[in-house]
């Protein structure tokens, strides 16, 4: 993955974004489906606008992408025939170089995305019963910061 950075997201980014989310989603046996496709579209059209969603190209197209509003880390997915190739820590790696202390929420049951976050450097901070999450599913408080940025 050496030279390759990612982007801004852009409209036209939209239904490829859509279904690396939907490839999840609907794969992921133990996540409720609490909103129709039309609401994601509508969620991603809205956090494009905003500037929040930086994507990750390669020679395929787009490969992955992350939805983030400063220090929170709302979504992070790569397609999943492109895992363990560097997409996700690419898309990571650059929202460290930009702050100080990044956060996220983890659902519990994504113990894959959980040792992700980890290996990364992310730690957990506390946990949640699912109040603040779409799904009502406990989820877990991950943190990565900066020697300098040691104040989540």
């Amino acid at each position: 993955m050496s030279g390759v950075t990612p982007g801004p997201a852009r409209y036209w980014h939209m239904p490829r974004l859509a279904v690396i989310l939907w490839r999840f989603t609907r794969a992921t046996p133990w996540l409720p489906q609490v909103r129709s496709r039309r609401e994601d579209i509508r969620t991603l059209f809205k956090v494009i606008r905003w500037g929040w969603v930086r994507v990750f190209r390669d020679r395929r197209g787009v490969a992955g992408f992350i939805v983030r509003d400063g220090r929170r880390i709302h979504a992070l997915y790569v397609d999943p025939d492109r895992r363990n190739m560097g997409v996700g820590r690419a898309l990571l790696d650059e929202a460290k170089a930009e702050t100080d202390a990044l956060d996220l929420w983890v659902l519990e049951a994504n113990a894959e995305a959980q040792a992700f976050y980890a290996a990364n450097g992310f730690t957990e901070c506390g946990r949640s019963p699912g109040y603040g999450n779409d799904e009502n599913l406990p989820d877990i408080l991950m943190v990565w910061t900066t020697e300098e940025g040691t104040d989540p």
